[in-house]
């Protein structure tokens, strides 16, 4: 009895291991495909010059796609009627959309940061109360690299509905820059100055034309504004370097550079 019992077992086991081998062999090519259609798509996007952040988001995409065909494939070749059970993940998904409108609304903003493109992977932005450059932009958010290197992750509906500054849309910036000068200062003096400073800068570009003019009087001194134009990539180094420069030509020229002050009449009885 317990030999027949034996022998009726081992078909079954045989079968069963024979069937758990070729589901670990089918997952283990559908892993191996999965790898291979993510790299070929980003490929194929890279050489047609497509966005680095339109890349991040579809490889995103057909991961989370492609992983769910895959188990899906799995659970029917154990049985499982994945008829009932799409259905009932389309359940599912619709309670946890419900649930979950932020995170839709997340993945609907990068969308329509892809479509519109405000900004693009390597652009220096600010918003939201923050700053950086793109890094990355996945399925819900996007990742900032701040100046001093810290991760900035903002939700990409937020994002989509706020107001956005993209420092690197364009090829030129507007650097501007004011230093206040005495009252008893030669005003045309401290001008010429800074414009002999400008015109020796060579990233200081001729055209547009930089500006030097008086812009205030005010309490402690007339102030001069400085606006020259540069390459968007120069605008730091310039301004630092600029800045510097007016602050120790100006004192060469004994132009005095005054402090926040206050004149104070006493009358006598």
């Amino acid at each position: 009895m317990e030999g027949q019992l034996l022998e009726n077992m081992i078909p079954k086991v045989l079968s069963a291991g024979m069937s758990l081998v070729w589901s670990l062999a089918f997952l283990f090519i559908g892993l191996k495909v999965i790898q291979f259609l993510r790299k070929f798509l980003r490929r194929a996007m890279e050489r047609s010059n497509i966005d680095t952040g339109v890349v991040q988001f579809l490889d995103a995409f057909v991961k989370i796609c492609a992983y769910t065909v895959l188990i899906l494939a799995l659970l029917a070749r154990f049985g499982i009627q994945t008829t009932s059970f799409i259905t009932l993940l389309g359940s599912a998904g619709v309670a946890i959309g419900l649930s979950l409108q932020g995170s839709l609304a997340n993945f609907a903003g990068g969308i329509l940061i892809l479509v519109l493109k405000p900004f693009v992977v390597g652009d220096y932005i600010s918003s939201c109360g923050c700053e950086g450059t793109v890094a990355e932009i996945s399925l819900f958010a996007t990742t900032l690299h701040s100046a001093d290197n810290r991760n900035v992750v903002l939700p990409n509906g937020t994002l989509s509905n706020s107001n956005i500054v993209n420092f690197s849309a364009n090829e030129t910036r507007r650097v501007d820059m004011s230093v206040d000068v005495a009252y008893n200062s030669d005003l045309k003096r401290a001008r010429k100055v800074i414009e002999e400073i400008l015109d020796r800068e060579e990233k200081v570009l001729k055209d547009p034309a930089y500006v030097v003019a008086v812009n205030e009087l005010g309490d402690s001194g007339i102030t001069i504004v400085i606006r020259p134009w540069v390459k968007t990539a120069d605008y730091w180094e310039v301004r630092w370097r600029v800045l510097e420069l007016v602050h120790d030509r100006l004192n060469e020229e004994g132009i005095e550079i005054p402090f926040p002050q206050m004149t104070i009449h006493m009358e006598q009885e």
